[in-house]
């Protein structure tokens, strides 16, 4: 299965742009990943601007995955910001040449984001893609074990992490999360500086067991692709008497 990223430097206020940047990046693939809000931009002037840049799910965001899955033979994966009944949601849309095949919404919100968006309320999900199972998270999200452990429990073999990252550790901590959960990760941040707020760039894509498969640079537009087999995630032995799941004491885990 040949997996891959979209990493850009989306314009706060522009989405045809920044549609049409991802489009005419896009390589071909099975599945792609492109970074959370993609089309509005992220550090928003006021909850005026954020409100005026949402849409909905069935918006121009998932039009131009459409395109994109048309052009490039991928389901793709695309944050944006998603206009909700009672406000708005940091949310991730799965789409392929079809049409929505469904919606994350962020559950941990970073900082600003408090501002501008309501916390996330579909919980954890995966979906067949191409044969395998796919599980979303956005950005923030990595910082809680849990949320990739969960994704990993209901059948995930890749994680789908569109971001917006600024803190340095995600691209040295998501080989620990695929390793501790035996799962693919694509990461697919932006680069950039908006509002001087400075994003780090550096996707990547990393295997079940800890390896990065390929990462992108600092500050540059790259679209990058890698080939996986999905297979090996459904392997959670770490040992000959040790399983990652089977070992679990959840009972002993309850504060």
């Amino acid at each position: 299965m040949r997996v891959g990223f979209v990493q850009f430097a989306p314009v706060l206020g522009r989405p045809e742009r920044n549609l049409e940047r991802a489009e005419a990046l896009a390589p071909q693939a099975e599945l792609l990943v492109l970074p959370e809000l993609c089309a509005s931009g992220y550090n928003f002037e006021s909850k005026a601007q954020a409100d005026e840049l949402a849409e909905p799910a069935e918006g121009p965001t998932l039009e131009a995955a459409k395109r994109i899955a048309r052009k490039t033979g991928a389901a793709v994966v695309a944050g944006f910001s998603e206009k909700g009944l009672g406000g708005n949601y940091n949310s991730a849309l799965l789409a392929d040449s079809r049409g929505l095949l469904g919606v994350y919404r962020k559950t941990h919100l970073f900082e600003n984001e408090k501002d501008f968006f309501l916390p996330g309320d579909t919980g954890f999900k995966v979906w067949d893609v191409a044969g395998a199972k796919v599980g979303l998270m956005v950005c923030f999200d990595w910082f809680f074990p849990e949320a990739a452990r969960t994704l990993a429990m209901r059948g995930a073999e890749i994680i789908a992490h569109p971001s917006n990252l600024v803190l340095p550790w995600c691209p040295d901590s998501m080989p620990v999360r695929s390793l501790e959960n035996a799962v693919y990760a694509i990461t697919c941040n932006r680069h950039g500086e908006e509002r001087g707020l400075k994003f780090i760039g550096r996707s990547q894509v990393t295997a079940p067991d800890g390896k990065i498969l390929v990462r992108a640079a600092d500050a540059a537009d790259e679209a990058k692709t890698v080939d996986i087999d999905p297979a090996r995630a459904k392997k959670k032995t770490i040992a000959t008497r040790n399983d990652r799941f089977e070992d679990r004491r959840p009972e002993h885990y309850a504060r």
